[in-house]
């Protein structure tokens, strides 16, 4: 058996060695702490260039795809939502955001694909038949994107059967019914009518929201969700599935 003997004179060296490593571990994590932060004030700002140039230099300096999208882009629009939420920021702002959002996301989406990241679950969203109004659709569209959900926008005119049809075909957890006019709201039923039809109303989540929708008619059609904002859509959306994955 062999007899091993440590230098004492180098036990020094080890140690300023680990010391070492570890100071440059934590100025490691101090500068990705920094550069995040960067991200998410840019973005709540709704500076897209600015936005654009550090998710680039995140990447080039090796930070993981999914730390830059999680801690970075989509921390800083849930700080957008939590103030849209409070009349903090108005539409205005929630859009200049989800523009600088959208020019960080472009950047490391092939990153992310690479990487095998998924997002947290797809909705299907848009205006039901009937009604022409997409300005509330798109906030919400704009909030669910801000929590890493993957959308598919039907945009407005859609048919019950579209909705449900779409959600079937693409996978997706939750359907996001808007509506504007009383006169077009009962359309919503009839995506709950048509989700039992076509056999996927276990599976399927429907959430409707607009104007004159309330809590007591979203009770009474049988729908899983009524919010009275983009904010508070986005949140419901992301805990319906959650609770899917889990």
């Amino acid at each position: 058996m062999k007899n091993f003997f440590i230098d004492p004179v180098a036990i020094p060296c080890i140690i300023i060695y680990n010391r070492t490593d570890n100071i440059m571990s934590e100025k490691r994590s101090c500068i990705e702490m920094s550069i995040l932060t960067d991200i998410s004030e840019a973005l709540q700002k709704g500076r897209a260039k600015i936005v654009s140039q550090l998710v680039t230099q995140a990447l080039d300096e090796g930070m993981s795809p999914e730390v830059i999208l999680n801690e970075g882009l989509l921390a800083g629009m849930n700080v957008v939502g939590e103030k849209f939420q409070k009349n903090e920021v108005f539409v205005p702002e929630v859009l200049i955001a989800a523009r600088a959002m959208n020019a960080g996301t472009a950047i490391i989406k092939p990153r992310l694909a690479e990487e095998g990241v998924e997002p947290l679950g797809k909705v299907c969203i848009g205006t039901v038949e009937g009604d022409l109004h997409d300005i509330g659709k798109n906030l919400v569209k704009m909030m669910l994107e801000g929590k890493g959900i993957e959308v598919i926008d039907l945009g407005t005119d859609v048919s019950a059967e579209k909705f449900v049809s779409t959600a079937i075909a693409e996978g997706c957890g939750v359907i996001c019914c808007s509506a504007l006019l009383t006169t077009t709201m009962n359309v919503m039923k009839s995506v709950v009518e048509k989700a039992n039809e076509m056999g996927v109303r276990d599976r399927v989540k429907i959430m409707v929201g607009g104007a004159p929708v309330t809590q007591s008619f979203c009770d009474a059609i049988g729908a899983d969700a009524y919010t009275s904002d983009a904010a508070s859509a986005a949140i419901k959306a992301a805990e319906f599935l959650a609770a899917a994955k889990a």
